[in-house]
Protein backbone atom coordinates (compact mmCIF):
# COMPACT_ATOMS: atom_id res chain seq x y z
CA UNK A 1 0.00 0.00 0.00
CA UNK A 2 2.82 2.42 0.51
CA UNK A 3 6.45 2.41 0.89
CA UNK A 4 7.84 3.68 4.59
CA UNK A 5 11.44 5.47 4.57
CA UNK A 6 12.46 5.42 7.41
CA UNK A 7 13.24 9.31 7.79
CA UNK A 8 10.99 12.38 8.43
CA UNK A 9 9.52 14.14 5.36
CA UNK A 10 11.43 17.11 6.61
CA UNK A 11 14.60 16.97 9.16
CA UNK A 12 13.63 17.48 12.56
CA UNK A 13 16.17 19.38 14.84
CA UNK A 14 15.96 21.23 17.73
CA UNK A 15 18.72 23.32 19.74
CA UNK A 16 17.66 22.81 23.37
CA UNK A 17 15.66 20.73 25.68
CA UNK A 18 12.71 22.78 25.94
CA UNK A 19 9.40 21.14 27.73
CA UNK A 20 7.65 24.19 27.89
CA UNK A 21 7.87 24.54 23.59
CA UNK A 22 6.87 20.68 23.76
CA UNK A 23 3.82 21.19 25.84
CA UNK A 24 2.70 23.79 23.57
CA UNK A 25 3.46 21.58 20.30
CA UNK A 26 1.18 18.84 21.82
CA UNK A 27 -1.66 20.80 20.51
CA UNK A 28 -0.64 19.98 16.79
CA UNK A 29 -0.73 16.37 17.81
CA UNK A 30 -3.93 15.73 19.69
CA UNK A 31 -5.64 19.05 19.71
CA UNK A 32 -8.68 19.67 17.59
CA UNK A 33 -7.25 21.40 14.78
CA UNK A 34 -3.50 18.89 15.12
CA UNK A 35 -1.96 16.79 12.11
CA UNK A 36 -3.91 13.46 14.22
CA UNK A 37 -7.76 15.17 13.95
CA UNK A 38 -6.51 16.04 10.49
CA UNK A 39 -5.46 12.74 9.06
CA UNK A 40 -8.29 10.69 10.41
CA UNK A 41 -10.60 13.15 8.72
CA UNK A 42 -9.54 13.00 5.33
CA UNK A 43 -8.56 9.65 5.32
CA UNK A 44 -12.55 8.87 6.66
CA UNK A 45 -14.23 11.45 3.71
CA UNK A 46 -12.50 9.60 1.08
CA UNK A 47 -15.46 6.90 1.12
CA UNK A 48 -18.18 9.41 0.26
CA UNK A 49 -16.66 12.09 -2.42
CA UNK A 50 -16.51 11.72 -6.35
CA UNK A 51 -13.90 9.15 -7.25
CA UNK A 52 -11.63 12.40 -9.02
CA UNK A 53 -11.17 13.31 -5.45
CA UNK A 54 -10.52 10.58 -3.08
CA UNK A 55 -6.26 10.58 -4.40
CA UNK A 56 -6.26 14.24 -3.20
CA UNK A 57 -7.61 13.38 0.22
CA UNK A 58 -6.06 9.93 0.25
CA UNK A 59 -2.86 11.68 -0.32
CA UNK A 60 -3.35 14.64 1.96
CA UNK A 61 -4.35 12.35 4.75
CA UNK A 62 -1.52 10.25 4.70
CA UNK A 63 1.01 13.32 4.89
CA UNK A 64 -0.82 14.72 7.79
CA UNK A 65 0.58 10.84 9.34
CA UNK A 66 4.02 12.13 8.46
CA UNK A 67 3.41 15.42 9.88
CA UNK A 68 1.92 14.09 13.58
CA UNK A 69 5.35 12.02 12.91
CA UNK A 70 7.25 14.93 12.73
CA UNK A 71 5.34 16.41 15.81
CA UNK A 72 6.17 13.61 17.67
CA UNK A 73 9.72 13.84 17.19
CA UNK A 74 10.01 17.35 17.87
CA UNK A 75 7.80 16.63 21.21
CA UNK A 76 10.38 13.76 22.12
CA UNK A 77 13.57 16.08 21.48
CA UNK A 78 12.33 19.00 23.44
CA UNK A 79 11.80 16.42 26.95
CA UNK A 80 13.92 13.46 26.11
CA UNK A 81 16.50 15.45 28.77
CA UNK A 82 14.33 17.22 31.09
CA UNK A 83 14.10 16.36 34.49
CA UNK A 84 10.69 15.86 36.66
CA UNK A 85 10.85 18.89 38.21
CA UNK A 86 11.92 20.52 34.51
CA UNK A 87 8.12 18.74 33.14
CA UNK A 88 6.42 19.84 36.04
CA UNK A 89 7.79 23.45 35.74
CA UNK A 90 6.31 23.39 31.62
CA UNK A 91 3.00 22.33 33.24
CA UNK A 92 3.61 18.77 32.60
CA UNK A 93 3.65 17.27 35.72
CA UNK A 94 0.65 15.46 35.19
CA UNK A 95 1.36 14.14 32.32
CA UNK A 96 4.31 12.76 33.59
CA UNK A 97 2.43 11.29 36.71
CA UNK A 98 0.24 9.64 33.80
CA UNK A 99 2.69 8.93 31.08
CA UNK A 100 5.92 9.62 31.74
CA UNK A 101 7.60 10.97 28.96
CA UNK A 102 5.34 8.72 26.15
CA UNK A 103 3.46 10.85 23.86
CA UNK A 104 -0.54 10.72 24.45
CA UNK A 105 -2.93 12.36 22.31
CA UNK A 106 -4.09 15.60 24.34
CA UNK A 107 -4.10 19.00 23.32
CA UNK A 108 -1.82 21.61 24.87
CA UNK A 109 -4.62 22.19 27.84
CA UNK A 110 -4.17 18.20 28.75
CA UNK A 111 -7.45 17.70 27.58
CA UNK A 112 -7.76 14.06 25.78
CA UNK A 113 -8.72 13.72 21.73
CA UNK A 114 -12.06 13.11 21.31
CA UNK A 115 -13.41 12.39 17.79
CA UNK A 116 -16.13 15.29 17.62
CA UNK A 117 -13.37 17.50 17.01
CA UNK A 118 -13.69 15.63 13.48
CA UNK A 119 -16.56 16.59 11.33
CA UNK A 120 -17.99 14.41 8.56
CA UNK A 121 -20.75 16.05 6.61
CA UNK A 122 -21.69 13.63 4.19
CA UNK A 123 -21.89 16.37 1.02
CA UNK A 124 -18.00 16.85 -0.39
CA UNK A 125 -18.40 20.55 -1.07
CA UNK A 126 -19.34 20.96 2.88
CA UNK A 127 -16.67 18.68 3.79
CA UNK A 128 -13.95 20.12 1.66
CA UNK A 129 -15.16 23.59 3.31
CA UNK A 130 -14.48 22.23 6.48
CA UNK A 131 -11.23 20.67 5.20
CA UNK A 132 -9.92 23.81 4.33
CA UNK A 133 -10.73 25.73 7.77
CA UNK A 134 -8.85 23.00 9.48
CA UNK A 135 -5.64 23.86 6.92
CA UNK A 136 -5.95 27.42 8.03
CA UNK A 137 -6.50 27.14 11.25
CA UNK A 138 -3.54 24.64 11.44
CA UNK A 139 -1.67 27.24 9.83
CA UNK A 140 -2.65 29.97 11.84
CA UNK A 141 -1.16 27.53 15.44
CA UNK A 142 2.23 27.15 13.38
CA UNK A 143 2.41 30.39 13.23
CA UNK A 144 1.82 31.17 16.59
CA UNK A 145 4.04 28.06 17.51
CA UNK A 146 6.65 29.76 15.12
CA UNK A 147 5.93 32.58 16.81
CA UNK A 148 6.65 31.27 20.73
CA UNK A 149 10.20 30.09 20.14
CA UNK A 150 13.94 31.50 19.73
CA UNK A 151 14.97 27.99 18.78
CA UNK A 152 16.04 28.59 14.81
CA UNK A 153 16.20 24.59 14.25
CA UNK A 154 12.37 24.12 15.57
CA UNK A 155 11.50 27.17 13.81
CA UNK A 156 12.79 25.70 10.51
CA UNK A 157 10.35 22.42 11.05
CA UNK A 158 7.66 24.33 12.36
CA UNK A 159 8.05 26.73 8.74
CA UNK A 160 7.94 23.57 6.42
CA UNK A 161 4.38 22.34 8.35
CA UNK A 162 3.13 26.09 7.89
CA UNK A 163 3.76 25.35 4.49
CA UNK A 164 2.19 22.34 3.88
CA UNK A 165 -0.70 23.42 5.67
CA UNK A 166 -1.25 26.36 2.73
CA UNK A 167 -0.59 23.58 0.25
CA UNK A 168 -3.17 21.79 1.56
CA UNK A 169 -5.91 24.72 1.66
CA UNK A 170 -5.02 25.41 -2.02
CA UNK A 171 -5.46 21.99 -3.15
CA UNK A 172 -8.24 21.57 -1.36
CA UNK A 173 -9.91 24.71 -2.88
CA UNK A 174 -9.46 23.82 -5.97
CA UNK A 175 -11.48 20.53 -5.32
CA UNK A 176 -14.12 22.71 -4.47
CA UNK A 177 -14.33 24.33 -7.81
CA UNK A 178 -13.54 21.17 -9.80
CA UNK A 179 -16.98 20.28 -8.07
CA UNK A 180 -19.03 22.84 -8.22
CA UNK A 181 -18.32 23.08 -12.17
CA UNK A 182 -19.41 19.40 -12.08
CA UNK A 183 -22.65 20.22 -9.97
CA UNK A 184 -23.26 23.30 -12.68
CA UNK A 185 -23.29 20.90 -15.72
CA UNK A 186 -25.43 18.57 -13.32
CA UNK A 187 -22.82 16.05 -12.60
CA UNK A 188 -24.53 15.78 -9.53
CA UNK A 189 -22.43 13.28 -7.41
Amino acid sequence: MWVYQKKLQHPVRVSKCDPCMAKFLVEQYGGADGELAAALRYLNQRYTVPPKIIGLLNDIGTEELAHLEMIATMVYKLTKDATPDQLKAAGLGEHYANHDKALFYTNASGVPFTVSYIAAKGDPIADLYEDIAAEEKARATYQWLIDMTDDIDLKDSLTFLREREIIHSLRFREAVEILKEDRAQKKVF
